[in-house]
């Protein structure tokens, strides 16, 4: 594999690290939320991620580099919490409010840990940029 390869890798990794975190971040957002029907209901969504290889042109190295793919992002099957409350403004006829499923503490581990996957792909770009720059001066005294 080659040097340049790194930062193919590290981008597709900072790329779907992002998208993890915007998932989270809406998830966080809407946790609050009360609907008046099941359907209208938010459900927390998630991304879902894949290996990625790429062979090289015919003619070239054989060089293969594995990279992250965003597949899509899934909405969770999870059950909805639902509430009787009669009173609530947006209740339904039978006096039950909808709630997302979002878990609050699942949602900040994530944001943790793809914060620092992201943190760790920015430093290994920047550990191949620095090696590559010694390399380009090898020769020079």
């Amino acid at each position: 594999m080659s040097l340049f390869s790194v930062f193919n890798i590290t981008g597709s990794g900072m790329s779907a690290q992002s998208v993890r975190l915007n998932t989270t971040a809406s998830n966080i957002a809407n946790a609050d939320s009360v609907s008046s029907s099941v359907d209208e209901t938010y459900r927390a969504r998630h991304p879902v991620f894949a290996a990625a290889m790429q062979k090289a042109a015919a003619g070239q190295e054989q060089d293969s580099s594995v990279g992250v793919q965003v597949l899509g992002v899934v909405e969770s099957n999870k059950p909805l919490n639902v509430e009787y409350a009669p009173e609530h403004p947006m209740a339904d006829t039978d006096g039950f409010i909808y709630k997302p499923n979002v878990n609050v503490i699942e949602e900040m581990t994530n944001m943790i840990s793809a914060s620092r996957s992201y943190q760790t792909n920015v430093q290994l770009a920047e550990s191949a940029k620095n090696m590559l720059n010694k390399t380009l001066t090898l020769g020079q005294r």
